[in-house]
């Protein structure tokens, strides 16, 4: 989805003199690094390969306070990792223990491995290693439960752990939420023919038309060339790719510029990934979460319906739960309003997990 966006900013921001634009690069990326030194006694700031699903794959675990709740991020893409996105969400850590995992095919993990050595780029495969990745933290870090956090692509995943593993986890939470419904609801790819027309984008609106009626019998690639589409024909989501997620990217302290390249190959070559899901209907698979429930979404998001979210929230049966919209956001709200959503975790999300633990602890 993301792939040609990046790589088009990156080709614009390569094409100014290479001097100026590398000496402004180091100096922001000086700062970022800076801004996410921690040197609190009780904190953490560890990063490295973890062997996963018999591949080595990059997980990193920041924090100020090891006595705060932890957060397992499900990345988005999907091949698109969200450890770019660590000075914006520097203020995260002073609250919560932060974990981000490069899943297989995704930037770190896909650039130590090489593509030949990635495994198996299934769903399934994925969402065995997420179980994984889960225990190894609660292990690491001494929790019996850690809040999961799905964005985007990774909210997939994490709708299924929440339901089938409330033991491991104190909270779900999900932003830019997808939502599978077996193809019932078609109103994101109405309104993206409604913009390619009023935009007389032709060609754009050909390809799409073109498609099968029926998004489940779409291919990986064609389900990719739709959400570009979805993405490029709205301002605002456009806006948000291009300065947050490139340049996050390109001003992250802890990516060099071969990882740039990682970054875009990853997104490419995870897209198989989305064969697994092309079925799937959330519905169906059960609305009952044994654990608190959080969605907080993007107002304006033109990728994962708000509309479609509410929906299936309201039917959600948890012990809590809660929505949110994110003012002014489409998606990747919780990186282009970082501290509104840290507000929505400290107002929602901790005062539930800090209380569940508490009595777990008999405190």
């Amino acid at each position: 989805m993301l792939a040609t966006i990046v790589a088009t900013s990156a080709v614009t921001l390569l094409s100014a003199p290479v001097a100026g634009i590398l000496g402004h690069r180091a100096l922001k990326r000086s700062r970022n690094a800076s801004l996410m030194k921690i040197d609190t006694r009780n904190g953490i700031d560890e990063q490295g390969f973890v062997r996963i699903g018999g591949i080595e794959q990059w997980i990193s675990i920041r924090g100020e306070d090891l006595a705060n709740p932890v957060i397992l991020e499900l990345h988005g893409g999907p091949g698109a990792s969200t450890a770019i996105f660590g000075p914006r969400t520097r203020s995260w850590e002073k609250h919560f223990t932060l974990v981000r995992w490069d899943m297989r095919g995704a930037l770190k993990t896909l650039g130590h491995n090489g593509p030949q050595e990635q495994g198996e780029m299934t769903f399934d495969r994925i969402y065995a290693d997420a179980v994984e990745v889960t225990d190894h933290i609660r292990t690491r870090l001494g929790v019996d439960k850690v809040v999961l956090l799905g964005q985007s692509y990774g909210s997939a995943f994490g709708l299924r752990l929440a339901r089938e593993f409330p033991e491991r986890y104190s909270a779900y939470v999900g932003t830019d939420q997808n939502i599978h419904d077996a193809g019932r609801d078609d109103s994101v790819h109405q309104a993206l023919l409604t913009r390619l027309r009023a935009a007389g984008k032709r060609k754009d609106l050909a390809a799409v038309e073109a498609l099968h009626p029926d998004g489940q019998q779409w291919t990986a690639r064609e389900r990719a060339m739709h959400a570009k589409l979805l993405a490029t024909s709205d301002p605002l989501t456009l806006d948000t790719m291009k300065k947050v997620v490139m340049g996050s990217l390109w001003l992250s302290p802890l990516h060099s510029l071969r990882e740039l390249g990682h970054f875009v190959k990853g997104m490419s070559f995870s897209e198989q990934v989305t064969t697994g899901t092309s079925g799937f209907d959330d519905w169906a698979d059960g609305t009952k979460f044994d654990l608190p429930f959080f969605l907080f979404q993007g107002e304006k998001d033109v990728l994962t319906s708000p509309e479609l979210a509410r929906r299936f929230f309201d039917d959600v049966q948890a012990p809590v739960k809660g929505f949110a919209l994110i003012e002014d956001c489409s998606h990747f709200a919780a990186f282009r309003r970082p501290e509104q959503f840290l507000e929505l975790l400290l107002a929602h999300v901790r005062p539930v997990v800090v209380s569940e633990s508490a009595v777990a602890s008999g405190a």
